[in-house]
């Protein structure tokens, strides 16, 4: 991560450690984490990208994306040249480098970020993809990791983009937070808004971060999520093996097991 972004990301955490009231009912923690247990699915999942950080596992449902958005480039594009090398066009965005870690001819790197507004330095995931396809009805692809503003993000977007994204992959930063009233009011608005058209399919604690255990139930700080939208699933149950074989650790540290409480045991 740039120091650019490393500036932003404390900024984001500074405020959103004045998020001090606890919610006193942990039945409204426990009723949003029973709606992400993840479904097992007729399409199995598989790794793209390296073993370790940036990469992530997803659907075998590839066939027919257009195209890949992948805001928050790092020094690893081992998941966006995949894209590119299965056909899609992969947009990347990042205001805090100068370019992606890789080169491909189907990379478009765009020098901003993604969030809710559009000004010299963020820029809107609709605004971006409209920007970027004159198509208007292929299906989409989303990878992002994006510090802390994937809450805001998700908000902001049209419920037609939702309906156009196939697979999203997204790590979820702050979730430690969910017991400040605050906080949980904006990330429970996220996911229910994903979980509108779209369903979990897998989640992987990101191991750069310890577990919190507050009132029983136990929060990874940083967890990657995947959904699939609604119409390509085929609900065979619930997944109830964690980790996912496939499933590798994203640093060195000690590794983060998804607890019980967030899936179907």
């Amino acid at each position: 991560m740039s120091q650019i972004f490393k500036t932003w990301s404390k900024q984001f955490l500074a405020f959103c450690n004045t998020f001090t009231t606890e919610i006193t009912d942990k039945s409204q923690v426990q009723s949003l984490l029973k709606k992400l247990y993840p479904v097992r699915s007729s399409q199995e999942l598989i790794r793209m990208g390296p073993k370790g950080d940036g990469g992530y596992l997803v659907p075998n449902d590839l066939e027919g994306l257009h195209a890949c958005f992948s805001p928050g480039v790092s020094d690893i594009s081992e998941f966006e040249r995949e894209c590119a090398e299965l056909g899609m066009r992969v947009f990347l965005a990042d205001r805090s480098v100068e370019k992606p870690a890789a080169e491909h001819d189907f990379f478009t790197f765009t020098q901003k970020f993604i969030g809710s507004v559009a000004n010299e330095e963020f820029m809107t995931l609709d605004g971006w993809v409209a920007d970027s396809l004159q198509d208007d009805s292929s299906d989409l692809l989303l990878q992002m990791d994006i510090e802390g503003y994937e809450y805001e993000t998700i908000l902001s977007v049209t419920e037609k983009l939702m309906r156009r994204l196939r697979i999203i992959v997204i790590e979820f930063h702050l979730l430690d937070k969910l017991w400040s009233e605050p906080f949980f009011t904006l990330a429970s608005r996220a996911f229910e808004k994903i979980l509108l058209t779209h369903t979990c399919v897998h989640i992987h604690p990101n191991n750069c971060k310890n577990t919190l255990d507050i009132n029983g139930i136990q929060i990874p700080k940083v967890m990657e999520f995947t959904f699939l939208r609604n119409d390509r699933l085929e609900n065979l149950g619930y997944q109830q093996q964690f980790p996912h074989p496939l499933d590798c650790d994203n640093t060195a540290n000690e590794t983060v097991i998804l607890p019980t409480s967030w899936y179907k045991s």
